[in-house]
């Protein structure tokens, strides 16, 4: 049997990842993790789901890492994990997740230049793919990372929450060399009143054939070699006080690879972008590229701000808003209610509702319709600037704020992957809506969640519909420890919809198996 360079990858880092498991070991419940520091987590994650749609319904596909957004599917999961051990000095921590099995590929348009007419043709997840790759080193306080590494928000909840605006838990993770603060750290003469985490990190999109497979190369561009930057900088006051505070913001950006330009399905020209020492600093300090008057690279960020009190019985409310900015415009907040607006409520313990997330997403205003700088054109006659049309997770020189067709932000915008047409970027981005979602046990091994959003769309920051379009979703979950089985084992029960006119009627389930247990060598 012969397979592609990249299925080769993937069986040769499995390969590796065993050929380095302790010569003898055995695999033992998580509850007997051994304290010698040297344990492997071990666990293996069976998914079947099935769908009327042409994708897996929203609550289903999204906030996964981009594992389950195909129609029907069975899949196998594997990961392997030595954690980080926080409690010391020094620790290093490696990681592998791969995944195999079947997923239906849907139906995307295609236009044949040669013909010059329209095909369809059919795409979906690879048979096999490396979810997750890394190593990591931490000494004292900072880290190392290197490699696709799941990552999480410190902004709202990743269970519950529509999504972090940056950098959510939607997408899969892209190939990275990342340095920071392991995790929150106090600031020195504060007395602990202060604290600090931040972290910035540089790396390439892995995501080049499914490019090139995807979208139709029909108009706009596709960028290929793409590189990406990714920081963020968080202050937090004491979280051991009734009240506490955190403050800060994330930036995120593509730069360098290769823009191929089309028109009418003909590749009108192509520019190779600066991936040098100054490109790479002036995505760390955004500067003016070559005189051209345009800031190096696309640039997406956020300023966030979280308030949390904690009541005498230890249950905690939160307020918080993540405000988008695409440019300079969105930056100065010239986008009125544009944003990610929460409130969050968690009680202690194993009760009927721990957790429950209620937000207001705004897409809508995007510093208005209108982009107008006179620099674009030789020898205005209107001198006046109007900063507008952000059109945000969409750039004129680089690929959508996307990573294998998945938002890397917030999914409440309508994925690429989503676009039938072939259309490389967000369609629909000028939306607002609410989501709700709420979380809690039923039993001490059962516990719930519920999720429902609603939203109305009236396009793009730069292109219009005719009529608005609205959609509602809702998914409902019931996740079970099966320990008096088997030690290690639980399933989870998804059902989920969709209803409207933006992602279509379409009804689906998702079984789950996963059994989590310990590899330790035997002393």
């Amino acid at each position: 049997m012969k397979f592609s360079p990249y299925t080769s990858f993937i069986l040769s880092a499995i390969a590796l990842t065993i050929n380095a498991l302790p010569s003898q070991a055995r695999i033992i419940n998580a509850d007997s993790l051994p304290e010698d520091g040297n344990a492997l987590k071990f666990s293996a994650t069976v998914r079947a789901n099935a769908s009327s749609g042409s994708f897996a319904p929203y609550m289903i596909g999204s906030w996964d890492y981009g594992r389950s957004t195909a129609k029907n599917g069975v899949t196998l999961d594997l990961e392997v994990e030595r954690p980080l051990d926080l409690k010391k000095r020094f620790s290093w921590s490696v990681g592998i997740e791969a995944i195999t099995g079947y997923s239906h590929k849907a139906n995307y348009d295609r236009y044949d230049s040669e013909t010059s007419s329209w095909t369809s043709h059919r795409v979906g997840p690879a048979p096999i793919w490396l979810q997750q790759f890394y190593g990591q080193l931490k000494y004292r306080g900072v880290f190392l990372s290197v490699g696709m590494k799941h990552e999480k928000s410190l902004l709202v909840n990743n269970s519950l929450s529509s999504g972090d605006m940056i950098q959510s838990n939607n997408a899969r993770p892209i190939p990275m060399v990342s340095i920071g603060f392991i995790d929150w750290q106090d600031i020195p003469l504060t007395k602990g009143w202060v604290q600090i985490e931040g972290r910035i990190g540089y790396g390439k999109f892995a995501d080049n054939d499914y490019i090139d497979n995807q979208y139709n190369q029909y108009n706009l561009h596709l960028n290929i070699g793409t590189l990406y930057t990714y920081k963020r900088a968080y202050f937090r006051s004491n979280p051991d006080k009734p009240l506490s505070v955190l403050i800060g913001a994330q930036a995120a950006g593509q730069f360098g690879g290769t823009t191929k330009y089309y028109q009418h399905g003909i590749e009108t020209h192509s520019h190779k972008n600066p991936q040098n020492f100054k490109a790479f600093w002036e995505m760390f300090i955004p500067g003016l590229d070559n005189g051209d008057g345009f800031v190096e690279g696309s640039h997406l960020g956020s300023w966030d701000f979280k308030a949390r009190y904690r009541f005498r019985n230890g249950n905690e409310l939160s307020a918080y808003f993540s405000w988008l900015w695409e440019d300079g415009s969105s930056m100065a907040k010239r986008n009125k209610w544009d944003g990610l607006w929460g409130l969050q409520w968690h009680t202690p313990g194993k009760s009927i509702l721990t957790d429950a997330v209620i937000e207001y997403i705004d897409f809508s205003d995007q510093s208005g319709p209108i982009h107008y700088a006179p620099g674009d054109a030789p020898n205005p006659s209107i001198t006046t600037e109007a900063t507008g049309a952000d059109d945000y997770y969409n750039n004129s020189t680089f690929n959508a704020h996307a990573n294998y067709g998945m938002a890397i932000g917030n999914p409440f915008i309508l994925s690429p992957v989503y676009n039938r047409d072939g259309y490389p970027q967000f369609a629909f981005n000028r939306s607002r809506g609410f989501h709700i979602g709420a979380s809690g046990y039923i039993f001490p091994s059962l516990s719930w969640q519920a999720k429902v959003s609603y939203q109305s769309v009236v396009g793009s920051g730069n292109t219009g519909i005719p009529d608005r379009l609205h959609n509602t979703s809702a998914g409902i979950a019931l996740n079970w420890n099966a320990n008096r089985l088997l030690k290690g084992l639980s399933m989870k029960l998804d059902l989920a919809l969709d209803h409207g006119s933006l992602r279509g009627n379409n009804f689906g389930s998702m079984l789950t198996f996963k059994y989590t247990g310990i590899l330790s060598s035997i002393k």
